[in-house]
């Protein structure tokens, strides 16, 4: 009789070795760098000289946590980040589940869905400001049209304003990737799923929490993970469209 442990046992052996080249290789990407960086942290140096590091432990964490400064670009970041890749997430669900029907010219518009996302960060915050600059963006005059203001909105001179225009900018440039991502996770679950359950009765709503949601999960926890690590370190979008500020 077969030992099934032993056959498992084997499997796993053999998954980690055919897996071991791709980690030591990811090891020396990614960990070595972080490893490297917080080396060089816990030293003070004054890179205008040419005098030599000096170990300080901590200290320039403590010196940092002690920044008004840093605590206020932290609070803003994580708004930034936690909205903008709510709104990513919520918007490319809807729009995954719409481009995974049936219609005609489905193919182009699925193709050309990714062009937001495949264009320079840069030249996707210039042109943002220029939509929401005072003088003459688009936005102010669209407003003005509609008599819905009767002045041009400073929207990247107010901190509260300029938060929401780089957050509407970063939404249209990424959800595309998210509806991408999802989609190839829609694509993999069977038909017959939902036309055995809606056979017993279920709703469109009951298969969609039932059925998509859970089997999507993974996919969902992947764009969630990037997005959260890339939103949190952005700098080109809003350096571009509010200098810095």
């Amino acid at each position: 009789m077969v030992n099934t442990h032993t056959i498992r046992g084997r499997e796993q052996r053999t998954a980690w070795i055919l897996l071991t080249p791709a980690l030591l290789l990811l090891l020396f990407v990614f960990a070595y760098p972080i490893g490297r960086a917080f080396w060089l942290s816990l030293f003070t140096q004054n890179l205008g000289t040419k005098l030599q590091p000096v170990f300080s432990g901590f200290d320039n964490y403590a010196r940092m946590a002690g920044d008004g400064r840093f605590w206020q670009t932290f609070w803003q970041t994580t708004i930034f980040t936690s909205a903008s890749v709510v709104l990513e997430l919520l918007l490319g669900l809807g729009i995954a589940l719409i481009l995974n029907q049936k219609f005609f010219g489905r193919g182009f518009v699925r193709t050309t869905a990714i062009i937001p996302w495949a264009l320079p960060t840069a030249l996707i915050g210039l042109a943002w400001a220029w939509i929401f600059n005072d003088q003459f963006g688009v936005v102010n005059d669209i407003l003005l049209r509609l008599g819905l203001i009767q002045t041009g909105i400073n929207w990247l001179g107010d901190p509260a304003l300029a938060m929401m225009a780089v957050v509407f900018a970063d939404v249209w440039k990424t959800t595309p990737f998210i509806s991408i991502l999802l989609l190839a996770g829609l694509q993999s679950i069977s038909p017959d799923l939902y036309e055995a359950h809606s056979i017993d009765g279920a709703t469109p709503w009951q298969n969609f929490t039932r059925i998509t949601l859970p089997l999507l999960m993974p996919q969902i926890l992947i764009a969630l993970l990037f997005r959260f690590a890339q939103a949190f370190g952005i700098f080109d979008l809003i350096a571009v469209m509010t200098g810095g500020g």
